[in-house]
């Protein structure tokens, strides 16, 4: 199994998020650095509690929970009693309950009856077919994209964000690349105006989020990525709707492939140090 235990443990494998997040909100210039966000119906959201506390219990509950599992505060392998995941929210055990059948449709937690939940680990195997199912979606939004055209304001957009990701790969920054290759690739998936593939993509980058975020600074210097993206904007902004799928089944079979390799080996690491 991928394993993910919050910083502090032996042989652990920190979850770049929740406390990058925390010194983004104290730092300001670090909050402008990061200002781009994904256009309306992105695949990547990034885990928030923005306007959780003005929701209803049961959809405060849902949220609330997501994210802690999401930014490994509720790593995986934890277990809690209904009441303890009541207690830790301070809310009642109805909205919880409603919460965690939510949680677990969407694969994230391991709901028993009078044994409470657990939050549950992916095998390689698991992610894989996460994969499988995610990158043809992308690769979908692209063509789609194409067919559709962009407009002029989206082609200054997008070209400006694959210029600030270039500068971050001269920079040496893969963190914030990172978050600016997801900002990129919800983009497409925005624009593309599919509500559905949206929502099945949504979904999917959720269940891979933790894994995602594991091997952000493992990743080397994103170069080949770089000249791949450029590659997809131009078929996309040339209406090239066949060039521009395979351009990105090309790019996400090889990150796919990079992915479950540094998982691979971020697996055997921690297995090595038991």
């Amino acid at each position: 199994m991928v394993e993910m235990k919050p910083t502090g443990s032996p042989g652990e494998i920190a979850l770049p998020g929740a406390d990058e997040a925390e010194t983004a909100a104290a730092d300001p210039a670090r909050q402008r650095k990061q200002r781009p966000g994904p256009a309306a119906g992105g695949s990547r959201p990034r885990p928030t509690l923005a306007g959780v506390a003005r929701m209803p219990a049961r959809d405060r509950a849902y949220h609330d929970l997501k994210f802690r599992i999401l930014e490994g505060r509720l790593p995986p392998g934890t277990t809690l009693l209904e009441a303890e995941v009541a207690s830790l929210l301070s809310l009642s055990r109805t909205p919880v309950r409603e919460a965690l059948i939510r949680l677990e449709e969407e694969d994230l937690v391991e709901v028993r009856p009078r044994h409470g939940i657990t939050v549950k680990s992916q095998s390689l195997d698991e992610l894989a077919q996460i994969y499988d199912v995610l990158s043809p979606l992308e690769v979908k939004a692209a063509a789609l994209l194409a067919r559709r055209g962009l407009k002029d304001e989206e082609v200054r957009r997008l070209s400006a964000l694959l210029d600030q990701m270039e500068r971050e790969t001269t920079r040496g920054d893969i963190v914030q690349w990172s978050h600016l290759d997801n900002v990129f690739h919800s983009e497409l998936v925005g624009l593309c105006e599919n509500r559905r593939l949206q929502g099945a993509l949504r979904l999917c980058w959720d269940q891979q989020y933790r894994a995602h975020m594991a091997i952000v600074k493992l990743r080397p210097r994103p170069t080949q990525s770089d000249l791949e993206h450029r590659a997809i904007f131009e078929a996309i902004r040339a209406g090239d709707e066949r060039l521009a799928a395979h351009l990105h089944a090309q790019h996400r079979e090889r990150a796919d492939r990079n992915a479950l390799a540094m998982l691979r080996g971020q697996a055997a690491g921690f297995a090595s140090d038991r």
